[in-house]
């Protein structure tokens, strides 16, 4: 695929920065058309933004501790025009965004967890796969969707089931559906690079490959 066809990705992030490492392989690979152009981390002193300066890549870090959500929200998709970012891709990322009208379904989530089950404020690592225990659950899995203004409840894209065995701990089912997200989101922003997702709205003139 020619390197003007590559989608223009931005990861957003909060936490260890496995999402955007399993893409950085993914892209060294050959097996993604995409480029990231940008990172957003949450916090300075955290794994992933060590990873997104030690690769070279263009990070902004904007600490919601520091600034309002607004304010974070304004600046974060300012920093996606300026590098002309196509997707914005959270991964780990925990803060709510405003989504501004031009990034309106152009920003993807990976949820650990079959949406809408165990979705929502406060579902997100080690709670997810807790709640998923102890409900008694035969699968689980993990989601990828659409994100607009409320946790988790955009339009599901993509998901991929996996076992609750009997003898699970939030730990081990964590570590099974990881296995599986890094497997289903890349898979998910190369479909949407053929253009598989179509009404995904990705500005003029960016490149679908076919």
């Amino acid at each position: 695929m020619p390197a003007a066809a590559r989608l223009r990705l931005a990861v957003f992030l909060s936490g260890s920065g496995r999402t955007l490492e399993n893409l950085l392989t993914w892209i060294a690979d050959g097996r993604l058309d995409a480029e990231i152009v940008l990172v957003v981390a949450s916090r300075e002193d955290i794994r992933g933004t060590a990873i997104a300066r030690n690769a070279g890549l263009v990070t902004q870090v904007l600490d919601p501790r520091q600034s309002s959500a607004a304010d974070v929200s304004d600046r974060a998709f300012a920093a996606c025009r300026e590098q002309h970012v196509d997707l914005v891709v959270l991964g780990g990322y925990l803060q709510l965004l405003a989504i501004p009208a031009d990034y309106i379904g152009r920003v993807v989530n990976i949820h650990p967890s079959l949406l809408p089950a165990f979705g929502g404020k406060g579902f997100h690592g080690a709670a997810v796969h807790r709640a998923v225990i102890k409900r008694g659950c035969t699968v689980s899995g993990c989601t990828v969707h659409l994100v607009d203004e409320v946790y988790d409840n955009g339009r599901v894209l993509a998901q991929h089931v996996v076992p609750v065995e009997a003898s699970d701990t939030p730990d081990t089912l964590a570590a099974r559906v990881f296995t599986a997200e890094c497997q289903l989101l890349p898979t998910t922003i190369q479909a949407i690079v053929r253009g598989d997702h179509g009404a995904l709205p990705l500005p003029p003139g960016v490149p679908v490959a076919r």
